[in-house]
């Protein structure tokens, strides 16, 4: 049986994009949540979540694991981006836009 720590490890590698949220993108559970899932379907590129909610385990140990104690935690292409207002304020500047085209387009090349 994989630990949480294995399966957080396991989660972030296996998607380019990433998003840890509170509820799922159709549902956000919080504001921030709400807020961040928004500005990561405005750049049009599918993908990835895990509700944390329905996870306490992740919920417990993904903010040690990250050094980063608040949900949501959006990671690309391995690396955590930041949380709700790095993730609007790289939005509204555009730069979120390019990171996750970018990280889907790699991502893509990589699977052909």
């Amino acid at each position: 049986m994989s630990t949480t720590l294995e399966n957080i490890q396991q989660q972030i590698g296996e998607n380019t994009i990433l998003l840890y949220m509170k509820g799922t993108p159709q549902l956000p559970q919080c504001g921030f949540s709400a807020q961040a899932v928004q500005a990561v379907m405005a750049c049009g590129e599918r993908f990835a979540f895990v509700n944390i909610l329905d996870n306490p385990d992740i919920r417990t140990e993904l903010p040690k694991y990250a050094n980063w104690p608040t949900f949501p935690q959006l990671w690309v292409n391995g690396e955590l981006v930041g949380g709700c207002d790095i993730i609007v304020e790289m939005y509204e500047s555009g730069e979120l836009e390019k990171l996750i085209k970018e990280a889907a387009a790699n991502a893509e090349t990589e699977q052909e």
